[in-house]
């Protein structure tokens, strides 16, 4: 007993899951088919020695389908037209050689593995049968005048299948249920219907052809799957032209966007690292002014091939973004490795020949760039380009020819005239002293408490800058809203509220017009983000947050509460600290509230003595 507790306490959920699934597969199989092979006659020997050859060739002739290239074959129209002819415990009694004959073919599959498969095709088939009987479905010749048993068998046998599998990815990775509705539920419906359809052409030609039937299905069947194999391979080609470019031979901009998508969603899931690097070509117009466009492209091919050969077998991929721009998507990577790679790629860029590198200021080829990794807080994928672009600018400011980590903390944080961008953001700000002049007051205070809250938080001079400015510009959005619901003194309505929401997203638009405030667009978008996951505009939750974001939020929701609203009871700043407690760890992160908290209490005990 001890031994089968430890067993159990060791196996993990999908262990546990292919165990119970192959025993109810197997169960569900001796149930049903009863062992039917004892009572068969030479005729019905015969078609089962037929169906199983063709299940076998439709299972040889497997195709693939865009756009995710599944792998699919047309052995189930087999198994689905012996239920409707012969009835479910037949088409059982087909399965099981074949399932045999598969085991011993294919050996490259482990053999629990076929074990799985033959269980799901069991319940599967078992439900199927069910379902065209409990219909009134009789097997035999096709029913043209109640075709209901025939859908409602293929739909119990893509349900049974959808949930199988489905439950296997659930148990087996992460995110499985949108994979299991993206591949079982959204692509493989329409195979399916193509398999009914199939199943009844089978159905129809065995019962009134018999072997020539067959022979003539098959042959349809083989040709379908050879045509779904062209068409596949016409799809391959024009996706392939549709992502590279073609004068480097990498993948292009518009494919670069969105595998980074891609390798994002798989970084927030997994918790694993991910590095992007961004390369410019040093003094790239010089040499096209010097030797024309047409050398100029030789180059840009030149590094494309030199930057394909370098990432081959790694799992970094490179990527044309533009110009003679690259990019270069490093997944399971961290910041130093992939610091380390992109240096190791400059110095042999250095070393490589090609006409003209005299006319480099270096006397050779070389390159500047970037490189940034993804953090938890990231809630948009440009803001890592983003990072990459202002790493890659610094080290063209420092001499080119080196590559530079953003975050490091050797020389970019350069010094910041906070004074003048105070100023500029201030000259906006005028505007609400004549449509509203408690968010001008508001902002201004926030602006303070964020100017104090920065040195308790030890931020470095280009966290300070963005942080202050950033809440000095939060609600400048508000400017949008009509003056008649910013100055209500009543209660907002529900459709007001949402245009009171709607100031986070014009906002943005606001600051993306001045490319030296594109750093404040975090604190202007997520300020009313809510550490649960209830705030907008993108519902983020808990570190997807930027951590000064959070902190943003606590503030302004406290002078929110302790200054006159037009909309909302105005409280004491006890009963204020009081609701940033009783809201933390749903409203507010719970460690950035408490400092907050004990930051006001000494502020207000320094007031009092004063």
């Amino acid at each position: 007993m001890n031994f089968i507790r430890n067993l159990i306490h060791k196996a993990d959920r999908s262990s546990m899951y292919v165990v119970l699934l192959s025993c109810t597969g197997i169960g569900i199989f001796l149930y049903m088919n009863k062992l039917s092979y004892l009572h068969l006659s030479s005729d019905e020997w015969v078609m089962v020695y037929t169906m199983l050859g063709a299940a076998l060739i439709l299972d040889y002739f497997t195709f693939q389908i865009p756009p995710k290239g599944n792998q699919q074959s047309m052995d189930s129209s087999v198994y689905l037209a012996c239920i409707f002819m012969f009835g479910g415990a037949f088409s059982l009694s087909v399965l099981l050689p074949v399932s045999l004959i598969l085991l011993i073919k294919d050996r490259k599959l482990t053999w629990w593995k076929h074990i799985v498969n033959f269980s799901i095709y069991s319940l599967m088939i078992a439900g199927a049968a069910y379902v065209f009987t409990w219909t009134g479905g009789i097997p035999g010749a096709l029913d043209g005048y109640n075709l209901l048993p025939y859908f409602a068998a293929l739909a119990a046998y893509f349900i049974i299948n959808t949930i199988t599998l489905g439950l296997f990815f659930h148990f087996s990775t992460k995110d499985a249920l949108q994979q299991m509705k993206r591949v079982f539920v959204t692509e493989s419906l329409l195979v399916y219907l193509c398999t009914l359809i199939l199943a009844l052409v089978l159905t129809i030609l065995v019962v009134h052809n018999g072997v020539l039937g067959l022979l003539l299905y098959l042959s349809l069947s083989i040709l379908l799957s050879h045509a779904f194999k062209q068409l596949f391979v016409m799809y391959q080609s024009i996706e392939e032209k549709a992502n590279t470019d073609q004068r480097t031979g990498l993948f292009n901009h518009s494919h670069f966007e969105s595998m980074l998508e891609s390798e994002l969603g798989n970084a927030r899931s997994q918790g694993t690292p991910l590095s992007l690097g961004l390369i410019d070509i040093d003094d790239f117009k010089k040499y096209n002014d010097r030797f024309g466009h047409l050398q100029g492209d030789s180059l840009l091919a030149l590094l494309g091939d030199f930057l394909s050969r370098k990432t081959e077998g790694s799992p970094v991929t490179a990527f044309r973004y533009g110009g003679e721009e690259f990019t270069l998507l490093m997944p399971g990577i961290d910041l130093d490795e992939a610091y380390a790679f992109m240096n190791k790629l400059r110095k042999q860029l250095n070393d490589t020949p090609f006409e003209g590198v005299e006319v480099f200021p270096h006397g050779c080829l070389s390159f500047s760039g970037g490189v940034a990794r993804y953090e938890v807080d990231m809630y948009n994928k440009s803001q890592l380009v983003d990072q990459a672009d202002k790493a890659l600018y610094y080290a063209k400011k420092q001499g080119k020819n080196n590559v530079h980590r953003h975050g490091s903390n050797d020389g970019m944080e350069h010094e910041i005239d906070l004074v003048q961008d105070v100023r500029d953001i201030e000259q906006q700000l005028n505007l609400f002293r004549y449509k509203d002049m408690d968010t001008f007051k508001h902002s201004k205070r926030v602006y303070k408490y964020a100017l104090d809250v920065s040195e308790l938080l030890e931020l470095d001079n280009v966290e300070k800058r963005n942080f202050v400015l950033g809440a000095l510009i939060h609600d400048i959005g508000k400017l949008e809203i009509p003056w008649s619901i910013l100055n209500k003194k009543e209660k907002l309505t529900a459709e007001e509220w949402e245009t009171i929401k709607g100031h986070v997203t014009w906002g943005k638009k606001m600051a993306l017009t001045n490319e030296r405030f594109a750093d404040l667009i975090p604190y202007i978008e997520l300020h009313h983000e809510r550490y649960d996951g209830a705030g907008y505009p993108y519902g983020l939750k808990g570190c997807e947050i930027p951590r000064l974001c959070r902190m943003l939020t606590v503030i302004d929701s406290f002078d929110a509460m302790t200054t006159e609203r037009p909309y909302q009871e105005t409280k004491n700043v006890d009963q204020a600290i009081k609701e940033l407690q009783m809201c933390s760890g749903s409203q507010f992160d719970p460690e950035l509230a408490e400092l907050f908290i004990r930051y006001i209490q000494k502020r207000t005990v320094q007031q009092q003595l004063l």
